[in-house]
């Protein structure tokens, strides 16, 4: 498989994550959806990543639907997103906030950098949801009595919130103190210290 895409993304990260920890072989091209427009339309015309070429010429993209493909490669006692319910729908919730809050972390990039003209209310918009949302996050990580998020084994959740945290911290450091989120700051700083997460990482780099 070939995972298109630069580490600096956290959808990008989060696959790339979830293959390492599958020990799924794979290739990574580290192409950027501005600079790479043309290689990447090849594979997917909307020219986003994650994209994710299957062995059979396929490609898939959205970093969940990428992940949902991968569980259904590998048993039930790997997969890490639960497939029996209530577990999945937690899990599931805990990801899709983190996966939001990393759109609109990177949508106010987008307003601060292609905008002459910064909208203050749209600034003032993203950052009250992105604050609310890592309260949310924040008290149900202080319910957890396991290691990572919901078991003793590490899951998409888990991922999910780590590399948006990293890319909200990398692109908008002054907008949110991460101190004032103890156990958000205190998981993440776990999960950064693994090797995969260490392998599978990159400093933000601003389009060109």
């Amino acid at each position: 498989m070939i995972l298109i895409g630069q580490y600096d993304s956290p959808f990008v990260r989060r696959v790339g994550i979830a293959l390492s920890l599958y020990g799924m072989p794979f290739e990574h091209r580290p192409w950027s959806s501005f600079g790479n427009a043309d290689e990447l339309r090849a594979y997917n015309p909307l020219t986003r990543v994650p994209t994710l070429v299957l062995n059979d010429g396929t490609a898939l993209t959205d970093s969940h639907i990428i992940l949902d493909y991968l569980d259904g490669l590998v048993s039930d006692d790997q997969v890490m997103f639960p497939r029996t319910e209530p577990m999945r729908h937690r899990v599931l919730r805990i990801a899709t906030l983190a996966t939001g809050l990393g759109d609109k972390a990177v949508s106010l990039f987008y307003e601060k950098r292609l905008h002459g003209q910064v909208s203050d209310l749209w600034v003032d918009r993203c950052r009250r949801q992105i604050e609310e949302t890592l309260g949310v996050l924040e008290a149900s990580r202080a319910e957890s009595s396991t290691e990572f998020w919901f078991c003793e084994r590490i899951g998409h959740a888990d991922i999910a919130v780590v590399a948006v945290l990293r890319f909200l911290n990398d692109v908008h450091a002054d907008l949110v103190a991460i101190a004032d989120y103890p156990r958000l700051k205190a998981h993440a700083e776990k999960l950064e210290a693994l090797p995969v997460f260490q392998a599978i990482s990159q400093p933000f780099v601003p389009p060109a």
